[in-house]
């Protein structure tokens, strides 16, 4: 096995057999008080390939950064090979700002690639273009649902790109998507440069998700173990994942007060009652009806609605007692209930 070669993160230039931190400089604020994006570089002696792993993009899912955090704790990265780059917090500003957004209220993840004189998001999305998906050879995005949201722990992809869809089986979340790619985004941008990159999904906003949490780490392992940056394990660690071959948001068809809604990661029927929304006084009630069979991918935690709000996420199995099993079999693993919420 031949020697690593070094990596330059900003001004730093980091050797095989290194753990550096390095602060990337960020627009500072208004009070003169520097920012930085923070980044740890983790360069193996022996050669193998860079994989960056990246959390808060938006600024207010915290479940990746400690993802991250727990990462860089374990022992297997000590004889890893090729380069680990890990950014818990790319949105510096929205992280502090508890918010999904910049403050020029811009989405960084509709700003990439970004331009070193455009608008704080531009050039937030354009330095960690530069220098982090540039020298990658993969890439691992962390997120959560919205504020109020969760998100059952679930790999989005392009998975008509073969090396992308070889890393998104081995990731080993329970559910995999044929995901769209949106403009401006992360994953346009990698996918414009042939990097293969994963989006994983789990939890909610602001709010730590244990089961999400341990899946991710669990799922990152798996990868870099699939792709040549850690030996294999000695015992098995890799789940089954099953593709949704379609999704679909049911909304709300009226306003008013949900109640009994079914839990994430429960399997429904066509027909089956999601939901029921009241009006406050309790005269008049109408039920939130499944419209095919499938399981609940994600889900909305508030018990208000206006007509119209997206409340639950239903995905679509070509074998749907398959997925069932799977979703079961992943919840016993990471010693939680199907109910993540």
């Amino acid at each position: 096995m031949s020697k690593n070669t070094p990596i330059k993160i900003g001004d730093t230039v980091v050797n095989p057999g290194q753990r550096v931190s390095v602060n990337l400089p960020v627009a500072d604020l208004y009070t003169s008080t520097s920012l930085h994006m923070p980044v740890k570089v983790i360069c193996g002696r022996k050669a193998g390939p860079t994989l960056f792993v990246s959390a808060a993009v938006h600024g207010d899912e915290l479940n990746g950064v400690e993802v991250i955090r727990r990462l860089l704790k374990r022992k297997a990265l000590k004889s890893i090979r090729g380069t680990l780059v890990a950014v818990p917090i790319v949105n510096v500003h929205g992280f502090l700002d508890q918010s999904r957004y910049l403050p020029d209220r811009r989405d960084l993840n509709r700003s990439f690639p970004g331009s070193p004189r455009g608008s704080i998001a531009a050039r937030l999305a354009n330095l960690f273009i530069k220098n982090i998906v540039n020298g990658a050879d993969y890439g691992i995005d962390l997120h959560t649902g919205a504020v109020n949201r969760s998100n059952l722990p679930q790999i989005r992809a392009n998975l008509d790109h073969a090396p992308t869809f070889d890393i998104a089986e081995a990731f080993g979340a329970p559910v995999v998507i044929n995901s769209n790619i949106l403009d401006g985004s992360l994953r346009a941008c990698a996918a414009e440069r042939g990097l293969p990159i994963l989006i994983y999904e789990a939890g909610e906003a602001l709010r730590f998700d244990e089961t999400g949490i341990r899946a991710g780490i669990r799922g990152i392992l798996n990868v870099m173990r699939h792709i040549g940056m850690l030996p294999a394990s000695k015992r098995a660690t890799s789940s089954d994942s099953v593709l949704a071959r379609s999704t679909q948001w049911v909304r709300a068809s009226t306003s008013g007060i949900v109640t009994g809604k079914v839990p994430l990661g429960s399997s429904v029927e066509k027909g089956q009652r999601l939901a029921t929304i009241s009006d406050p006084l309790g005269e008049d009630e109408e039920k939130i009806i499944a419209p095919n069979n499938g399981i609940v991918i994600g889900r909305s935690n508030l018990p208000l609605a206006h007509e119209g709000d997206a409340l639950f996420h239903l995905g679509y199995f070509r074998e749907l007692p398959a997925a069932e099993d799977v979703v079961e079999t992943f919840a016993s693993e990471h010693n939680s209930p199907v109910n993540m919420t």
